[in-house]
């Protein structure tokens, strides 16, 4: 995976250091592309006809006199619809909410489908028999597993309960796009052209209304089940006329809602998705991407720097194996919190962090796996090492024991709104969260000790400070723009990356002359 770490000791650096340019230059390239990308989605060209080129206008520039008819059906086609909206004078440019009462099909009720067809056409006329009609079919149910109540224990009623059952989705977002913009024929975007029928009358070509349904809008919280007692159900329908902007960017939101769904992400974490995508703007969303990019390579380099460092790493002098060991157990707890509420794209890199802080934990305690498992001896570096990390622990107990005992007996009420095991968690992951910052103390007993750094991995120390700080940079922006508290549990368990960071900086300048000055005296020693 990183065959930089395993390369001989003169070739190392410069291994080291190609590795780095090739990701730096890919990153450099991947952005460019994306920001060209960008350039190209939020500044679409208009038909310039003065050269001649051949243009395509809206027909909403002729101001015709149109209706909105949204129809339900069983099979999205033009057969069995069932009107359950009509907006007879339709306004492109307006905006407007109805609410409807759907009657469902018994194929319905008993955890069937049902789908929504939307047509804008000509007034006074059936949109079967208008020829420039438009219309998008969405759906109104969709099949999620319901949750496990707390009265479910027989096995029976737990297979059951997994099986998905339909939903209905009580809020149906349609858009147009509303601006009267002119494309021209050879520069028509890609994303558009699939939403647009063209009309010709002669030379002149025209394009019908862009129409679409926000598939975005609707979440899990708001799905309704559908049983065999629902006869009818409440339906929201809203309508909004937007820009060529924002039309393309509700093509790529649902494109990659669409893909997750089909990398295999459920309702619940694409849900997770589009409440972030859905409460942000352009902007805030490309700078989000940037913020997201530089976290990725952050997080990457210091992993790969400590993987690399550790393989490499053959004495033990100067590491705290209790600082290891809390690292490694605290990454476990935190991983198996979040498995209960979080999505894949958090849970992925904290549990590959953990597997990483369990090797770590077997390096540092040099235990190797066999056919029995076994602990090689310390020198006496090591041992002195062994004994300063002991004494530094046995101060630090004299704080952590009180505070933990505290906690789990001030946490006891959480047994009333969740089990044991959910109580055991919460609590020790709270913690962890807490006294978080306390396990940096053996590490920087032993600096202070050892009046060196020289042990330490800087560079994966400042790559996770840096990731850390953006963090917590977007966590402050969020607080000043929102309601929406910045700190939470997990960003202040990180805070310690930084501030060990700045730790080890201060060390470093404090203890920078005492390695030279220690190997100076064992040359003369080894002289003599």
């Amino acid at each position: 995976m990183f065959p930089s770490c395993y390369s001989k000791p003169a070739d190392s650096g410069g291994k080291r250091s190609s590795v780095a340019k090739l990701l730096l230059g890919v990153f450099v390239v991947y952005m460019l592309h994306t920001a060209w990308l960008l350039y190209g989605f939020l500044n679409t060209k208009p038909c310039d006809g003065g050269r001649g080129e051949p243009c395509i206008s809206s027909y909403l520039t002729a101001k015709p006199r149109l209706q909105m008819s949204v129809f339900t059906c069983l099979v999205p086609d033009n057969s069995q619809l069932t009107l359950a909206l009509r907006v007879d004078l339709f306004d492109p440019h307006s905006t407007f909410e109805r609410q409807v009462s759907v009657s469902l099909p018994e194929e319905t009720q008993n955890n069937g489908s049902l789908y929504a067809v939307v047509y804008v056409h000509k007034a006074g006329v059936s949109p079967l028999e208008d020829r420039r009609e438009v219309h998008y079919a969405a759906q109104l149910t969709t099949y999620i597993t319901p949750p496990r109540t707390k009265g479910q224990k027989a096995s029976r009623k737990k297979r059951e309960s997994q099986r998905p059952v339909s939903h209905w989705r009580p809020h149906l977002s349609i858009t147009v796009m509303s601006e009267e913009f002119i494309f021209s024929k050879a520069g028509l975007p890609s994303d558009v052209r699939r939403y647009m029928r063209l009309s010709q009358e002669g030379r002149r070509m025209t394009y019908l209304p862009l129409l679409l349904v926000n598939e975005l809008s609707c979440r899990v919280k708001d799905l309704m089940e559908i049983n065999s007692s629902s006869m009818q159900l409440p339906l929201t329908v809203s309508y909004e006329g937007i820009s060529l902007r924002t039309f393309r960017f509700w093509i790529h939101l649902q494109d990659i809602v669409y893909s997750l769904r089909q990398f295999g992400f459920t309702e619940e974490n694409i849900d997770e998705i589009k409440e972030t995508l859905i409460g942000s703007n352009v902007y805030l969303l490309v700078l989000t991407a940037l913020i997201t990019s530089l976290q990725l390579i952050c997080e990457f380099l210091a992993l790969k720097n400590d993987i690399c460092s550790w393989a490499k790493k053959k004495s033990m002098v100067g590491m705290s194996r209790k600082s290891v060991l809390w690292r490694c157990l605290g990454t476990l707890l935190i991983f198996l919190h979040l498995l209960e509420e979080t999505s894949l794209l958090v849970l992925l890199p904290v549990g590959l962090g953990a597997c990483v802080e369990v090797w770590k934990v077997f390096k540092v305690f040099k235990i190797q796996i066999s056919r029995r498992c076994h602990t090689n001896k310390l020198d006496e570096e090591e041992r002195k090492t062994v004994e300063y990390d002991t004494q530094a622990s046995r101060y630090l107990s004299y704080l952590v024991y009180p505070l933990c005992i505290s906690g789990a007996v001030f946490s006891l009420g959480y047994i009333r709104q969740k089990n044991y095991y959910s109580w055991l968690v919460n609590t020790l992951v709270t913690g962890v969260y807490a006294l978080g910052f306390l396990s940096m103390a053996p590490q920087l007993f032993i600096n202070d000790k050892l009046k060196s750094v020289s042990h330490m991995q800087g560079a994966v120390l400042m790559y996770r400070g840096v990731n850390t700080l953006i963090s917590d940079l977007c966590g402050f922006a969020s607080f000043f723009s929102s309601s929406v508290p910045f700190t939470s549990s997990h960003q202040l368990s990180c805070f310690r990356d930084e501030l060990l960071f700045l730790l080890y900086l201060f060390q470093r300048r404090r203890y920078s002359s005492v390695p030279k000055r220690r190997e100076s005296v064992s040359k003369k020693v080894k002289t003599q």
